[in-house]
């Protein structure tokens, strides 16, 4: 049998060797593993992964890629807290010299009048004979009217003494009432009334004071030692297209 085969063939080799050792003689056999093939093992488990390798050498340089597609606009952020001042700049150049203007001195209109005796007419101008100041002559004391030269805004003001009876005083613009007072009279008293307005004039504009009413005779009245006055004057001139037509 085959077994029997294999015993003998072994007991043959073992005989061999233990005259090759008895004699002397160098062994220059294999192991029978060299020349006798044995059973194959089982396979063996993985050893554990290695260590990285070092990293290469780099390569070239690529070739510039394609620009790509513009991203979504972003959202605002927040708004940021206003940075310091920076420093002054240089003065710039002078500009144009301007026109000239127009001068003050020329721009003057003031009247200053008063009475000298009572006024008994009614509902006509009342002509003011005493001048206080009249440079300008734009108060005619003829006519009893200012007459507006240079438009613009003016304040006109009045005070009259009261006796001995009622009065009914109003300031007239070009035939319009403006402005009216009113004083009744006290007996065995000097009474006293005024009042005051702005008012804005064009050129060839009139203004005047005159007793209004029913009545025959004013209370207006005026002595060396009582006064009844009728004052005006320009506070600032007005030469807009509108007016120097």
């Amino acid at each position: 049998t085959d077994v029997s085969l294999a015993w003998t063939l072994i007991w043959t080799l073992y005989l061999a060797e233990a005259s090759v050792v008895k004699l002397g003689v160098p062994d220059t056999r294999q192991s029978c593993a060299m020349w006798m093939g044995g059973v194959p093992g089982t396979p063996g488990h993985s050893g554990l992964p290695g260590r990285d390798g070092r990293d290469g050498l780099a390569g070239p340089k690529g070739d510039k890629g394609d620009q790509g597609q513009p991203g979504e606009k972003g959202e605002h952020g927040e708004k940021a807290e206003p940075g310091l001042p920076g420093p002054r700049g240089f003065p710039g150049t002078p500009g144009v010299q301007g026109s000239p203007g127009n001068s003050p001195a020329s721009h003057h209109s003031a009247f200053s009048v008063g009475l000298t005796s009572p006024v008994s007419a009614t509902n006509v101008p009342i002509r003011f004979n005493k001048v206080f100041l009249n440079e300008q002559r734009h108060y005619d004391g003829i006519s009893g009217k200012f007459r507006c030269v240079l438009p613009g805004v003016y304040f006109f003001t009045y005070h009259f003494t009261i006796y001995p009876r009622d009065a009914k005083v109003g300031l007239y613009r070009n035939d319009r009432p403006v402005l009216f007072t009113y004083d009744q009279y006290k007996e065995r008293d000097l009474d006293q009334a005024s009042g005051s307005v702005l008012l804005k004039l064009q050129a060839g504009d009139e203004v005047w004071l005159q007793v209004y009413g029913e009545e025959e005779f004013s209370g207006i009245y005026s002595d060396n030692t009582n006064d009844s006055t009728f004052t005006g004057f320009l506070l600032y001139p007005d030469f807009t297209e509108e007016n120097s037509t």
